[in-house]
């Protein structure tokens, strides 16, 4: 399947990357990827245009989605891999998200406004159409005009939770995130999931009980995760037989993550096609 490194977590312009789907399957070539996932936020759109693009390169392509779900205030967000496009439950789902990501950025934006020289239509400016937009589109019209160095000091500053200006978003919990993607044939691996320390983010009951209801896997291997938590993380993941996933959350020049930077072993990426039902992989 792959002569490679497996990346199975990329962002492309159809949600806060800064590449079109063709080019980000370019860059993975660049890169010497041999299996790159695209999982645009609560979005598929891009999925065509990357299977096309790596006919002929040797790449492999997985199609995936990052989807939104909450525990309270605290986002958790679910990968999800090879999965039916079509599922009318996750469609209606995916849709109502984007539409919350819309009249939220608006909110929000509206806010900005009082105190900067910030309009909608510079936040419409820095998406591509039909992309899913979000906070990094406000975060480059905020860089655009001179109020941020880049998306992480926007993310710092202006557009951090406690600035006054931030607004949740609606999404489902976990367990119906999760439960979405099994009924769509697919694989919900949990994003990211030790960013504050050597526990889960997510509290250990509510783990367990993703794990009940048919959690695939968990990032394991991710920038934002730290030593000791990717550590615990792999200790729960071999208890539960859980697949154990590495990538990078490429956002093109949208974030400092490289193609790469962690990956994915191969008899992991295996599990996942194994478990599969709603879609396939792209063998370029």
């Amino acid at each position: 399947m792959t002569s490679g490194p497996i990346d199975l977590h990329t962002h492309s312009s159809v949600s806060d990357g800064t590449e079109t789907p063709g080019d980000l399957v370019a860059s993975a070539v660049r890169a010497g990827l041999g299996v790159v996932a695209l999982t645009d936020h609560d979005s598929t759109t891009g999925w065509q245009e990357a299977a096309a693009a790596v006919r002929g390169t040797g790449l492999t392509f997985v199609p995936g989605m990052e989807l939104s779900t909450r525990i309270g205030p605290m986002s958790v967000h679910m990968l999800a891999y090879l999965f039916d496009p079509t599922s009318p439950s996750l469609v209606r789902e995916t849709e109502r998200l984007r539409s919350d990501r819309l009249h939220r950025a608006e909110r929000m934006v509206s806010r900005i406004a009082r105190d900067y020289d910030i309009t909608w239509d510079d936040v419409l400016a820095q998406a591509t159409v039909g992309a899913t937009l979000g906070r990094p589109h406000i975060a480059d019209a905020l860089v655009a005009r001179g109020y941020a160095r880049d998306r992480s000091a926007a993310f710092a500053g202006i557009l951090h939770w406690r600035s006054g200006y931030y607004e949740p978003h609606e999404a489902p919990s976990p367990l119906t995130g999760v439960q979405l993607i099994r009924e769509a044939g697919g694989v919900p691996v949990l994003a990211h999931p030790a960013t504050r320390g050597r526990e889960p983010s997510i509290p250990q009951t509510h783990l367990l009980e993703l794990i009940e209801a048919g959690l695939g896997g968990v990032e394991v291997h991710h920038r934002d995760n730290t030593d000791p938590g990717s550590a615990r993380l792999a200790e729960i993941a071999r208890r539960h037989d859980l697949i154990m996933t590495g990538s990078s959350d490429y956002h093109g020049a949208g974030k400092p993550n490289r193609l790469a930077e962690n990956s994915t072993a191969p008899d992991q990426l295996q599990r996942i096609v194994d478990q599969a039902t709603g879609s396939v992989i792209v063998v370029g």
